[in-house]
């Protein structure tokens, strides 16, 4: 039996679990809005601003999530500072420390990018834009771009590295993180982009990738339960049961085929498959977390 199941568990609730969420899901979105606007044509602007204006949003939630789960949430900058000497406070050895660290400097590109994609629409002074282009937006973006890869995973990489069941017991739950991240932000901006009209081309592209992105998550899935080898006798429960129906069949397999089967819903197909990829990233995360929770 692993030793994992003799700790006590750091009883981590929906604050956390929506935290996880909405993290994946800001840097997700920051990272497929730099890659349109890296290696997209015109036709993928529009795509890419709704990506920026999805991260920061997205990244403040998390963070009011975060600092809502502590024990003392007024005292949340003693995260970042010394209260006695007043200066940045950073630990390496210290995954909280880490990704606190790592929020912040997100949440700074993200509103950067924010700032420029609301010039380009009017809404800020039109100076900001070229906090988007030019040789200072390809840094922002690929600096940003960067802190938003290490978000979408850093939340599967905390779990891994706190002593409980499941979590430590397997080396792929960063990944697997980061795999459902990128899926879920791509199903949220198909679903804003079919909402705010943006371009048939754009949103056939993000689809597709969307496709490949869930085949690449319920691999990962089966490699993450094999790896686990005794410890996955957790998920012969409730949760299992709840994982089984509502992350591989409803979150992954049944979106998977309404991308490979667009008829089968016809103009519904494209927008149930993103609710349902959206419904399993949620459900995916309720179910790794308090399955551990419950041991």
């Amino acid at each position: 039996m692993s030793d994992t199941f003799f700790t006590a568990p750091p009883h981590w609730q929906w604050l956390v679990i929506l935290y996880f969420f909405f993290g994946g899901l800001a840097g997700g979105s920051y990272v497929i809005a730099v890659l349109a606007d890296f290696f997209g044509d015109a036709s993928d602007r529009r795509l890419a601003r709704l990506g920026y204006y999805v991260a920061l949003p997205a990244v403040i939630i998390g963070g009011l999530l975060l600092t809502a789960d502590l024990t003392r949430p007024d005292r949340f900058w003693h995260m970042l500072v010394m209260s006695e000497r007043g200066r940045p406070l950073f630990k390496s050895w210290s995954p909280m420390s880490v990704g606190s660290w790592g929020l912040m400097v997100f949440g700074g590109f993200a509103f950067l990018s924010f700032l420029a994609v609301l010039a380009e629409s009017g809404r800020a002074p039109a100076a900001l834009s070229g906090l988007r282009h030019g040789r200072l937006g390809r840094i922002i973006g690929a600096l940003g771009g960067l802190s938003g890869f290490f978000l979408a995973g850093y939340t599967g990489v905390l779990l891994a590295v706190t002593n409980r069941p499941i979590w430590s017991d397997t080396p792929l739950l960063g990944l697997l993180f980061l795999v459902s991240a990128a899926s879920i932000s791509a199903a949220a901006l198909i679903l804003l982009g079919l909402w705010q009209g943006v371009g048939s081309h754009s949103i056939a592209r993000l689809s597709h990738m969307d496709g490949w992105l869930i085949v690449l998550e319920l691999l990962v899935l089966i490699a993450f339960v094999a790896s686990l080898g005794s410890v996955a006798r957790v998920w012969v429960s409730a949760w299992g049961v709840l994982l089984l129906l509502g992350v591989v069949l409803a979150g992954l397999v049944v979106p998977l085929a309404l991308h490979w089967r667009p008829r089968l819903l016809g103009g519904l197909s494209a927008p149930a498959a993103a609710v349902l990829v959206l419904v399993g990233g949620l459900v995916l995360r309720v179910v790794i977390v308090l399955a551990a929770e419950a041991v």
